[in-house]
């Protein structure tokens, strides 16, 4: 029986969480990390199962966009640059540890903030999932709240899954918001930016000169036509 509760929990939440979708634009902003101390260990073969590790240590703090990620310790991996493929240079995988590691997102079009709390999560930026551990509870804004000891949230759709069939003894917890009335949809991206810059456009080089040769100007004094003979000397007339 206690095995069909948790079945039926989890089903709700993946169905209520169905439409919290977060912003888009996340993932087209870049990662900020600090940290009290930073160590960074660079990839020997610069392949993308290689990557490069940085081990964080003390008020970690780390934000994408509306992602917003703090905990006492945590460890970043990102592919090296040079790998092949469209991900080189980004962020692999986020391991964030302490008590208790925090992670939050804003919704897409109503701006409503998801919030996880739990002693270990694991996030991965390329596949959108994190796996949050030992004390976990979510909160969507307008939606309703969640409790449980291991999760897997989706930080793009907001599904979650969470409990364990297998395990009757595991229990989770819901409290389910009641709808009253759909929130208007931001105008302005909830406040975060809305992609990464574009680059300027090329100035238009200038209309080149016109190549038609204009006339040279006529020489002042010369409006009469050359004949080739000299002038006549008037002083053979006896005029003076």
């Amino acid at each position: 029986m206690k095995g069909n509760i948790i079945t039926a929990c989890c089903a709700a939440a993946l169905l209520l969480a169905s439409h919290a979708f977060a912003l888009k634009t996340d993932k087209d902003q870049p990662a900020n990390v600090d940290a009290n101390y930073s160590k960074s260990v660079q990839s020997k073969t610069g392949a993308v199962n290689d990557p490069d590790v940085y081990d964080l240590d003390g008020n970690v703090i780390i934000t994408r966009g509306s992602i917003k990620m703090t905990a006492a310790h945590g460890t970043v991996y990102r592919i090296p640059s040079s790998a092949p493929g469209p991900n080189a240079g980004e962020m692999s995988r986020v391991v964030l540890t302490g008590k208790q590691a925090h992670m939050q997102q804003v919704h897409d079009g109503d701006c409503a903030l998801m919030t996880a709390n739990a002693d270990k999560i694991d996030y991965n930026p390329l596949t959108n999932i994190a796996e949050l551990t030992g004390g976990v509870v979510v909160v969507q804004g307008g939606r309703g709240e969640f409790h449980g000891e291991h999760m897997l949230y989706n930080t793009d759709t907001g599904d979650m899954e969470s409990g364990n069939k297998a395990e009757p003894s595991g229990r989770v917890h819901m409290v389910m918001e009641a709808k009253t009335q759909t929130p208007a949809t931001s105008p302005n991206n909830c406040g975060f930016p809305t992609g990464a810059a574009k680059p300027a456009a090329a100035a238009k080089p200038a209309d080149k000169p016109s190549e038609t040769p204009s006339k040279p100007a006529a020489k002042p004094g010369n409006d009469k036509k050359d004949t080739g003979k000299p002038a006549a000397d008037k002083s053979k007339d006896g005029t003076h």
